[in-house]
C-alpha cells in the first residue's frame, strides 16, 4: 500500500517538536531577533532532546538509532515554525556530524563524532557559501591544493552559522591536481588552524539571532586524514542535497507559521462590516498559502525519501529548495499584504518572518535551476 503520511513514530516526534516550538521557541523568537543573540537555554534544551546524538552510533556514545532524513525534515519544519533562526542554529551541529557519519572514514568517525554525544551543546558548521556574486556550489572558488599527502586550503566562506563558537568547520572546496582538472571535496578544519580567521558577526536582513560569519583560509594546511572520506574522497552532491532539503523544510515551517497567523487575523479583522477573509482578493491569497505550503511539503518529503532510500536526490532536492525559496517569499509577502499596515510593525511577527524568508532562501546562494 502506498502511504503519503508519516509513520506513527514520526507523528509522535512531530507532535513533540510542535509543542516544543510553541512553548519554548516562539516566545523567545522576537527578543532573540531584536538582541541579535541566541538564547542558550533553547540550544541546551534542543541538545537534550538528542536530535543529533540519538542518530550517532553507540560506539561513539550516541543512541544508535537509524538516521532518517524524512524524520529530520519533519523535525526541522516544526522547529522553523517556532523560529527559523533558532531552528538553523539547533541543527547546525548535524550539518557537520552527519556527513562525517555518512561518508567519513572509521578514523574520522572515532575522532569527531563523540564530541556530539556530550551533555553540553557542541557547535560545528558546514561551510558552503562563498562571498562575491554568482556563487555556484558546482563551481567552488575555495581551493584545496595537494601538498604531498596533505592539502593547502585557500579562499573564504560566508554565511557560516555559529562561526563564532564552532570547534570545527566542514569546508567544501575544489581540489586541484595541477593539470587543470579538479573535483570537489570536503575538509575538516579546526577553528584554531593556522591561517584560519573568523570575521565579526555578519549583519543580515533577517535571522539576526543566528550568528553567521565569514571564515577565511590563508593557505591553511589540512592533513590528508582530515579530507572527508580519506583517499576515496566524498560525494559532495549528496552533502548539498541534504542541505537543500533542510533549507526547504525550514521554509515550509516558516510558511506554515505565516499562514496560521494570517488566516485567523483575516477572519477577525473587519472592513465595511465584513471580515476581510470574505473579500475575494484576500481569500485567494489565503487559499494559495495553503496550497503552496502543502506543495512545498510534498516536494521536501519526496527528496527526503530519496535520500533515505539511498537514491540520487540531486534533482529532487534542488527542485524542493528552489520552489520553496520562491513560494515562501510569496507567502510571506502576501502575509504582510493581508495584515495591511499592521504587517510592517513589530507588534506582529509577520514582518520578521518576511525577513527570515528572504535570508533563509539565499543561505546556499542564489542559484537558478
Amino acid at each position: 500500500m502506498i502511504s503519503f503520511g508519516p509513520t506513527e513514530e514520526q507523528e509522535v516526534v512531530r507532535d513533540t517538536l510542535r509543542g516544543f516550538a510553541d512553548e519554548a521557541i516562539r516566545p523567545q523568537a522576537r527578543e532573540a531577533e531584536e538582541a541579535s543573540s541566541l538564547p542558550q537555554d533553547v540550544l541546551d534544551t534542543v541538545w537534550e532532546l538528542g536530535l543529533t546524538s540519538t542518530q550517532l552510533p553507540e560506539s561513539c556514545g550516541g543512541g544508535g538509532e537509524e538516521r532518517s532524513p524524512l524524520t529530520n525534515a519533519l523535525i526541522l519544519e516544526e522547529l522553523a515554525y517556532g523560529d527559523a533562526a533558532l531552528a538553523v542554529a539547533a541543527v547546525s551541529p548535524g550539518t557537520f556530524a552527519f556527513p562525517v557519519l555518512d561518508q567519513g572514514t572509521e578514523e574520522q568517525k572515532e575522532k569527531y563524532l563523540p564530541q556530539f554525544c556530550t551533555s553540553a551543546f557542541h557547535a560545528a558548521s558546514l561551510a558552503v557559501v562563498e562571498p562575491g556574486p554568482a556563487f555556484d556550489p558546482a563551481s567552488l572558488r575555495t581551493t584545496a591544493e595537494p601538498k604531498g599527502p596533505d592539502f593547502v586550503l585557500s579562499g573564504a566562506k560566508s554565511f557560516v552559522p555559529l562561526g563564532d563558537r564552532a570547534s570545527h568547520f566542514l569546508v567544501l572546496a575544489r581540489e586541484g591536481n595541477g593539470n587543470g582538472s579538479s573535483r570537489s571535496g570536503a575538509f575538516i578544519v579546526p577553528r584554531d588552524a593556522e591561517g584560519l580567521t573568523v570575521s565579526e558577526t555578519e549583519l543580515n536582513l533577517g535571522m539576526r539571532a543566528l550568528p553567521t560569519h565569514t571564515v577565511s583560509f590563508e593557505r591553511v594546511e589540512v592533513p590528508g586524514g582530515d579530507r572527508l572520506g580519506g583517499e576515496a574522497g566524498c560525494d559532495v552532491a549528496r552533502i548539498l542535497s541534504y542541505g537543500r532539503v533542510g533549507i526547504a523544510a525550514a521554509l515550509v515551517g516558516l510558511s506554515r507559521a505565516v499562514m496560521e497567523y494570517t488566516i485567523p487575523y483575516a477572519k477577525d479583522r473587519h472592513a465595511f462590516d465584513e471580515a476581510i477573509a470574505q473579500k475575494q482578493a484576500i481569500a485567494f491569497m489565503l487559499s494559495d498559502m495553503a496550497i503552496e505550503t502543502d506543495a512545498m511539503r510534498w516536494m521536501v518529503w519526496k527528496a527526503a525519501s530519496q535520500l533515505e532510500s539511498g537514491a540520487d536526490a540531486t534533482r529532487a532536492a534542488h527542485l524542493a529548495k528552489s520552489y520553496a525559496a520562491k513560494q515562501a517569499m510569496k507567502i510571506a509577502d502576501n502575509g504582510i499584504q493581508v495584515l495591511g499596515g499592521h504587517g510592517f510593525i513589530r507588534e506582529h511577527p509577520v514582518e520578521m518572518w518576511y525577513r527570515h524568508a528572504r535570508t533563509l532562501s539565499v543561505l546556499e546562494g542564489t542559484v537558478a535551476l
